[in-house]
Parts: C-alpha cells; structure tokens; sequence
C-alpha cells in the first residue's frame, strides 16, 4: 500500500506543529504575564505531543517524520511577527500573534482532515489532535478578545 499521500499531509503538519510549539515557547519567555506564560508553556508542550503522536504515525505508515519546523522562506508557518512583538515586550502583541498563529494551524488542520485521499487512520489521528488545536485556539481568541476589552 502506497502511504506517500498520508506521510506528506502529515509531515506538513509535523512542521507547522512544530512551529506552533516554537511560537508558545517563545511567547512564554517573551510574556510578562504569569497566566499568559503558563498557558503558552502548557500549548507548547500539548503541540510537542501532538507532534510526536504525528511523527510515530508517519514513522508506522513506512514514511519518514518530519523533524524540523518550516524554513524561513515559509513564513514561519504564521508567527512571523512574533519576533517584533517579543522585541517590543507588548503583551497585546504577543496575543495577536499568538492567535493569529493559531488561526493558521487550525486551517491547516482542517483542510487536511477534509482530503478525502487520506487514510481513515491517518484522518482518526488528525481528528484526536484536532482537540488539542481547537483547544489552544479557542483558548487564544479568548484571551486576546479578554484583553481587548480591557483597554
């Protein structure tokens, strides 16, 4: 069985989730807020999980894990700005981006959960990590919607 289909969604995946997990650490160190920190910590350890479940999944499918985030001249995936955010310690920011990254894995993850070419294994695998996604993305919209009403 050919699973070259299913190991390059899932290694697309593999590295925005990566870049994901990349984002939140660096948030978390950027952050001045303890309840921001603690949460950008618990996302990037939840997007290292999600990672490695993906990369075991590759790794059973006879494919070779994606172990990197994507390269520069990818855009970072849709943290982009974060660096400027961080530079300038402006929580707000760092939020927008947060969020704005967020909205980027979430697309990515249902555009690969809609290919029909995909295994029912492969799609059952998206699908558990898709709460972990939602999760953090819900979770992100809150807290910038939080503190625009708080200005």
């Amino acid at each position: 069985m050919d699973n070259s289909h299913d190991t390059t969604v899932l290694n697309t995946l593999i590295a925005t989730t990566l870049d994901s997990m990349k984002g939140y650490r660096e948030s978390a160190e950027a952050s001045e807020n303890s309840t921001h920190q603690q949460f950008f910590n618990q996302m990037a350890e939840e997007r290292s999980q999600v990672a490695a479940d993906l990369q075991a999944h590759v790794r059973s499918l006879g494919g070779d894990p994606e172990t990197e985030s994507s390269t520069a001249g990818a855009a970072h995936r849709g943290w982009v700005n974060l660096k400027s955010a961080i530079t300038g310690r402006d929580e707000q920011a760092i939020v927008n981006e947060v969020e704005r990254g967020e909205d980027y894995i979430k697309e990515k993850f249902e555009a690969a959960m809609k290919d029909d070419e995909l295994s029912p294994e492969s799609r059952g695998l998206l699908e558990k990590s898709f709460a972990s996604i939602r999760k953090g993305h819900d979770r992100a919209s809150q807290m910038k919607h939080g503190m625009a009403h708080a200005d």
